[in-house]
């Protein structure tokens, strides 16, 4: 056993013992959610009384916890000392958790900031911050595998500076499958890095992109697991490849109450995060060539089993899009979607 796996064992040893009620506890924590399901609202200019916009973490804060959220992820770049403890403040009278959403530091330069911000989150209430690694989807940003092999070691290189700023402040790191690492080679850095401190956001969907099989993506990352990206998904065919959309809990392609079992079988203190992006459907052209310019190990087999788990799925009616909506339409549809997520979170889930 690594020193990784006896930490994660030891320590869930010790907080059952302490704590034998603790897992019925957290079953009974609400979901929380995550900033980008508020697309169209964070910094809305939307001159809209119904929904108003989101200026901050304590709107976010407020708002999710009049809706019957348990929790925010939220931005912490850009806060203050001063703007930490408000938001402390906030989170402590809503009674909701709060987790960061955080950007490693690019070289030994940018560690100063990423530690102000580490101290920043910690004064707020956060003991886990989410990160990506990738400065976009893979199939769009990363042309060459050269390329997508100079972004692995500057991910590497960027997680070894923050390690030493996470140990020092007792903070967790999770890094995100952002449609960026198939989820063998974020193992694998994981598993390099060898850090208490450093793990994984599970996003329940975002790999489909990658032609990865979601439970197996599950099954490969749970081990590292500190925080989630809970979501449904939905898939529809296209003449390059397939549509890929975020859709209400439950309206979709996953199996939820197996993936969030997995999760706190592994983890018992991890956290739900609802991330519900209302949008028009990504393209995912994994029919054309310059799709596959990074995935040198990705078999035909792979890509067969995504194209048929899309025919097997399709969607009674086409997958939702918004671009058509005016502005209020598209904060009212964000709104019930996440609403409606909230309400399947409990009512199935047992998140609540």
């Amino acid at each position: 056993m690594d020193r990784r796996g006896f930490l994660q064992k030891t320590a869930i040893g010790a907080i059952a013992l302490s704590f034998p009620s603790l897992p019925n506890f957290l079953k009974e924590t609400p979901m929380g959610v995550v900033v980008h399901s508020y697309g169209s609202r964070w910094n809305s200019k939307a001159d809209s009384k119904q929904y108003p916009g989101f200026a901050n973490a304590i709107d976010l804060i407020n708002h999710c916890q009049q809706i019957g959220a348990g929790g925010v992820q939220a931005v912490v770049g850009g806060w203050t000392t001063d703007f930490a403890k408000k938001v402390r403040d906030a989170r402590e009278k809503a009674g909701l958790y709060l987790e960061g959403s955080i950007g490693i530091p690019k070289n030994a330069g940018d560690v100063a900031r990423f530690e102000q911000e580490v101290r920043n989150a910690k004064e707020a209430g956060a003991q886990v911050l989410r990160t990506v690694c990738s400065a976009g989807r893979r199939y769009e940003t990363y042309h060459s595998a050269e390329a997508f092999q100079e972004l692995k070691k500057n991910a590497m290189t960027s997680l070894q500076l923050a390690e030493p700023v996470l140990r020092k402040h007792k903070v967790k790191l999770a890094v995100e499958n952002h449609k960026d690492w198939r989820a063998t080679e974020l193992a694998a850095m994981l598993k390099q890095i060898n850090s208490e401190w450093i793990g994984a956001t599970l996003d329940f969907g975002n790999s489909i992109s990658l032609l990865e099989d979601p439970m197996e993506v599950v099954q490969t990352l749970v081990p590292y697991v500190f925080s989630t990206h809970a979501k449904d998904m939905a898939v529809e065919e296209y003449p390059d490849g397939f549509l890929l959309s975020e859709v209400p809990l439950g309206q979709g392609i996953l199996d939820l109450p197996k993936i969030i079992a997995l999760c706190k079988q592994h983890n018992p203190a991890v956290t739900f995060n609802l991330e519900m992006i209302t949008r028009d459907p990504l393209e995912i052209p994994c029919l054309k060539t310059d799709y596959w310019a990074t995935f040198q190990d990705v078999s035909g087999k792979e890509l067969a089993r995504t194209l048929r788990m899309v025919r097997q799925h399709k969607p009674a009616t086409p997958l939702p899009r918004v671009s058509q909506l005016n502005a209020e339409e598209r904060l009212a549809a964000e709104e019930q979607n996440i609403l409606s997520c909230l309400a399947y979170s409990k009512d199935k889930l047992t998140l609540k």
